[in-house]
């Protein structure tokens, strides 16, 4: 299986029919969408991380059996400036841009001053998320941009910081049932203190549906940082009925650095620190309160980009997680080491994930003797001991290995679940497969094809369905089999059997994480 990922895609901005094959359940009716990196080199210039090239959006519209595709690249101010240019001029996080060495000196100097004090890019090729009735594209910075989910047409450009002084954001924000989202953002040496801040977008109300949705934006907690100059990356958190959970692991971005980066001609990416000797810490915040709880949890270093879901169960806040010993994985998707190893299995280098369970004793310690495990659950070997000053030492179970990008029957999110479906990584982190998993079991089945790579799969759930697991798995797969049009493929949502594919008649690119938006909404 070759493929070129540094390849620029095409767009499709007019809707084509494609080809189904199977029966597309009548019940299931809406659309799916899909982010990721599609144009990675602008006249003479390329990026250097697959993660840093620009937004295209995927839509596969699902309607009385049919699928209807189209595709639009997502127009930034970043696309809008490189294309202008036409070269690359504003920085991502893993390739620097430098001007024209033909320009003169007052444009250099604007481009050091704007590196400095950077300005990030807009450029949101990681995940759509929902704020109000409003659907955006979004990176991890503090900019979003809105776009129409049915065309794809780029719309306004959303600022973060005119809300609420956060630099950088999650782009897995949580939403409960009445439409309310939750996300979290660092807060970066703003009044001499650098802070995590646990933010609720509310559901827009009748009265306000004109108004931005982040106009109404609401603080709910804030943790401080351990460091005032190297806050934690986070991807993503967890959240229970009663609970957040945010993880403040030893990978820290050294802001002195990055200050410095365009100067020293290095990338943001490698002001990005892993440090294996310091721990993870767990923080636990009281949804009631707004609080964080006086118990002190902490773990092993370890790199998370995912969480799965988390539950509380007789005392405990249980919360899994997909984690990795190093920050190996980063790295993994330079461009010019994708190029020497494209999907290949003899990479020496690959950090094989593990699907960790992490279990918080919330019940008071009084009276527990230092040494002992405060978990009483049977069904995990999960730890948590108590050391000398009242902290607990956590240590995870194992369930898996070698599986990734997870996505469970989003009404168990917060809830007590078994199965979860996401992409099988056990050779490297390009998926060649996608799996179920039976949490109780330990057991996992598959599905693949030859010469053909899923995507992150999104279950939905039948409407009144009988069991969790009741539904469909959607996921789009790139082929590599001459002749053969890539597809969105439909799997059983029980026996993981297929149900039917519709194909494109078009080349689809590697995507990172997708949206689906039911056709009453």
């Amino acid at each position: 299986m070759t493929t070129n990922f540094s390849q620029n895609a095409e767009e499709s901005p007019e809707p084509r029919k494609a080809e189904v094959k199977g029966n597309i359940p009548s019940w299931l009716q809406g659309t799916l969408l899909r982010n990721g990196p599609g144009i990675f080199s602008v006249g003479v210039t390329s990026y250097d991380h697959w993660f840093d090239g620009m937004a295209i959006m995927k839509s596969f519209a699902i309607k009385d059996g049919e699928v209807t595709y189209r595709s639009r690249f997502l127009e930034s101010d970043t696309y809008k400036a490189n294309m202008a240019a036409n070269r690359i001029v504003v920085s991502e996080m893993g390739t620097m841009a430098y001007p024209d060495p033909s320009k003169n000196f007052i444009v250099k100097a604007i481009t050091f001053l704007n590196h400095t004090v950077p300005d990030f890019t807009d450029n949101g090729a990681s995940n759509f998320i929902k704020y109000g009735k409003d659907y955006y594209a979004t990176s991890e910075t503090n900019y979003i941009r809105k776009i129409d989910p049915v065309t794809l047409e780029t719309q306004d450009k959303v600022d973060y910081m005119k809300y609420l002084p956060v630099n950088l954001a999650s782009s897995h924000p949580h939403y409960d049932k009445e439409g309310n989202a939750y996300n979290f953002g660092t807060s970066i040496a703003e009044k001499a203190k650098t802070k995590y801040i646990l933010f609720k977008v509310p559901v827009v109300s009748e009265t306000d549906k004109d108004a931005p949705a982040l106009k109404k934006v609401e603080m709910l907690c804030t943790v401080p940082c351990r460091s005032l100059l190297t806050p934690s990356y986070y991807h993503s958190f967890g959240l229970t009925e009663n609970y957040f959970i945010f993880i403040e692991q030893p990978l820290k971005l050294d802001i002195l650095k990055m200050a410095t980066a365009y100067m020293r001609g290095v990338n943001w990416a490698s002001c990005l620190k892993f440090c294996p000797e310091e721990s993870t810490l767990i923080h636990l915040i009281d949804r009631k309160t707004g609080k964080v709880v006086d118990t002190k949890y902490y773990t092993g270093a370890m790199v998370v980009y995912h969480h799965v879901n988390a539950f509380e169960d007789d005392g405990h806040v249980i919360f899994d997680v997909i984690a990795y010993k190093d920050n190996s994985l980063y790295d993994a998707f330079y461009l010019n080491r994708m190029k020497e190893n494209p999907g290949s299995e003899d990479d020496d280098g690959y950090s094989k994930p593990s699907y960790k369970r992490f279990v918080l004793p919330i019940r008071s310690d009084k009276g527990v003797a230092v040494g002992e495990d405060l978990v009483k659950l049977k069904y995990t070997t999960a730890s948590a001991v108590k050391e000398k000053e009242g902290k607990l030492l956590c240590q995870a179970e194992v369930v898996c290995e070698g599986f990734e990008l997870p996505r469970l029957n989003y009404d168990f999110n917060g809830k007590k679940h078994r199965f979860v479906y996401g992409c099988s990584v056990e050779k490297c982190a390009v998926a060649k497969g996608i799996a179920k998993l039976d949490t109780e079991t330990k057991e996992r089945i598959y599905w693949s094809e030859d010469h053909c790579s899923p995507s992150e799969p999104i279950f939905i759930p039948r409407p009144n369905g009988e069991s969790e697991d009741d539904g469909v798995v959607l996921a789009t797969v790139i082929n590599y089999n001459p002749g053969q049009s890539s597809f969105i493929l439909i799997l059983d949502g029980r026996t993981f059997e297929e149900v039917a594919r519709a194909y494109v008649n078009t080349t689809l690119n590697r995507d990172m994480h997708g949206f689906f938006i039911p056709l009453q909404n």
